[in-house]
């Protein structure tokens, strides 16, 4: 089948971990991770490893981008708080978009669905731990909507294709 991605059937909806997971985010979170290039995951991870590290249980939450018309997952999203306890005020995201869906706002629909649930979930910022420096699209859209640079990790991710260690930035904002 083929799947085409129109920005205007994306839908944003909470995934269902039995039926989204191998079809769906697994294939996404493969790619990604596969790359070497945004995330610090193993890029040869195991996907028992990888669902255990995604699909948290409650009351973290797992959304995915879906196309309306065809029901194909162009995205996912993990939104949890940063810290727990006394830290549990600030939330934290974590985005992953398939590569044929980049630069069709997939990624832009994610994050604004994080801020809007993160508003209405009580948390009063977000954050996001670990932005590789490199990862010039993320932190473009980041700053669009409203984050900041808080915070440099020094040579903190070895980027699998410059192979080489790169900078990881601390991004956050007040909601």
């Amino acid at each position: 089948m083929n799947h085409i991605l129109r920005s205007e059937n994306l839908i944003i909806r909470e995934a269902k971990p039995e039926a989204d997971w191998l079809t769906g985010i697994w294939p996404i979170f493969q790619e990604v991770v596969r790359a070497g290039e945004t995330y610090a995951f193993a890029p040869d991870i195991e996907e028992a490893s990888a669902r255990q590290q995604w699909m948290l249980p409650a009351p973290a939450r797992v959304f995915v981008a879906v196309n309306e018309g065809d029901g194909a997952i162009f995205g996912t999203s993990l939104l949890k708080a940063s810290q727990p306890a006394l830290g549990g005020h600030v939330a934290n995201a974590a985005f992953m978009v398939a590569t044929k869906a980049a630069g069709h706002g997939v990624g832009r629909a994610l994050a604004e669905h994080a801020i809007e649930w993160a508003r209405q979930a009580n948390f009063s910022a977000m954050q996001f731990n670990f932005v590789v420096s490199t990862n010039a699209r993320a932190i473009a859209l980041w700053k669009n909507l409203g984050f900041s640079i808080v915070g440099t990790l020094p040579r903190a991710f070895q980027h699998q294709g410059l192979d080489r260690k790169v900078d990881a930035f601390v991004m956050h904002r007040f909601l």
